[in-house]
């Protein structure tokens, strides 16, 4: 892929935390709060959600809405024009919804790594025992999971968590069953764990960039640790 003078990824493709510029509003963030576009050998713009093509890159760092719109006026045509020096490039059309599926599949793809690994749990009962006992660091639920159910695993970890008053409860994920379920290759995925801090932590990060594309969350308004079953401060959730 071709890539513009403004970002050197190859250097330091380890440092996630490395600050960025949006190329649209000038706002400055870690790698792993913005996403990073490049360009195809036929010039076409494309998505680098993992930031791994080589070469260089620019990044943006705006919700879904406000894409459409720098889309619609020339706004990101002209500031790639800037960023790429003038190389002939394509936007295409529906960028802003392949920069969202992309963001979902890496999602799920984060979600099938940690199954592999045996640090998510599926199923209402094992998720229940595993809470009970406080081996749960994040609870999520699909998006039209049943709220009986969801209250009950909450209150379960609530209690592993220590943390019964306290509002603890998991995350309403923008996916609904039969996307996790197929993703996970499970039948009725409707609710899901994972037993290990630093997987919640890195499954946290994904989902704050898909929910901040979506325009359902702000990156800067809440931190990773929020979701890993600490009882003094509630998790992402996106009610």
């Amino acid at each position: 892929m071709r890539n513009p003078h403004n970002e050197r990824v190859s250097s330091d493709i380890d440092n996630a935390k490395a600050e960025r510029t949006c190329i649209l509003s000038g706002r400055k963030g870690a790698r792993d709060e913005l996403l990073r576009l490049a360009i195809s050998p036929d010039g076409l713009v494309l998505p680098d959600v993992h930031a791994r093509a080589p070469g260089r890159g620019a990044w943006i760092g705006v919700g879904r809405p406000d894409l459409e719109k720098a889309i619609a006026k020339g706004k990101l045509k002209g500031a790639l024009a800037r960023a790429y020096k003038g190389a002939p490039l394509s936007i295409p059309d529906d960028l802003a919804e392949r920069i969202e599926q992309a963001l979902i599949r890496a999602l799920t793809d984060r979600l099938g790594l940690e199954l592999k690994s045996g640090r998510l749990l599926l199923g209402s009962d094992r998720i229940a025992q595993n809470a009970r006992e406080g081996r749960v660091a994040w609870l999520g639920h699909a998006a039209d999971a049943r709220e009986d159910g969801s209250r009950k695993l909450d209150q379960a970890w609530r209690v592993g968590s220590e943390a019964e008053g306290s509002g603890l409860r998991g995350t309403r994920l923008p996916l609904d069953r039969e996307t996790l379920s197929v993703a996970l290759g499970r039948d009725n995925v409707v609710h899901l764990a994972l037993n290990d801090r630093g997987a919640a932590k890195r499954f946290a990060s994904q989902l704050q960039r898909l929910l901040h594309f979506q325009g359902q969350a702000d990156l800067n308004a809440a931190d990773t640790d929020d979701v890993t079953g600490q009882a003094d401060a509630a998790p992402v959730t996106t009610n």
